[in-house]
């Protein structure tokens, strides 16, 4: 019941801050990251390949729950048996493809424990600040449902700027 009722006060702060155009930095409905660098080099982590660095506690809980959920789902792949984020990194990055599955498989373990250890440390704003929606300091995706999947959209100039930028960069990873 708390939970709910904490959900129903987001949405009514949302609803408020909406009008200032403004974004609380606990509302559930964005995700709201820096740019920035990881601490530990990435090759499989696609969170770690990327330079989105949360600054919420709810982006932060949000990034964990896609990782853990990416990571539970299993595929075959030369006869082994890999974790979804070994299977979208080798089919997101050529470079990989001559690596054996094993060497990635314990490659993926030791990024995926650098990668907790780094988001649960992040200095996170204030839960109780907010941020105008155009800004050129803060990466704001706003989330929404589709069908059984959540789907970040970029909710201002700066975040589209961004995100176009990284999927040149992610094609180039495959030229």
């Amino acid at each position: 019941m708390e939970n709910n009722n904490k959900n129903s006060k987001n949405q009514e702060d949302s609803q408020d801050l909406s009008d200032t155009n403004m974004i609380s930095f606990d509302d559930v409905n964005y995700a709201v990251y820096k740019v920035g660098n990881w601490k530990n080099s990435y090759k499989i982590n696609l969170i770690g390949t990327s330079n989105e660095i949360p600054v919420t506690e709810v982006t932060k809980d949000h990034v964990l729950f896609n990782i853990n959920e990416i990571r539970n789902s299993t595929f075959e792949i030369e006869g082994k048996e890999v974790n979804g984020i070994v299977a979208l990194s080798m089919q997101l990055n050529n470079a990989l493809q001559g690596i054996a599955i094993d060497e990635l498989i314990n490659e993926e373990k030791e990024e995926y424990e650098n990668i907790v250890n780094e988001i649960n440390s992040l200095e996170l704003e204030d839960s109780n600040g907010a941020i105008e929606l155009e800004n050129n300091k803060f990466l704001i995706y706003k989330l929404e449902k589709d069908h059984h999947i959540t789907v970040a959209k970029p909710a201002n100039d700066f975040t589209m700027k961004h995100h176009a930028r990284e999927i040149q960069r992610l094609k180039r990873m495959n030229d």
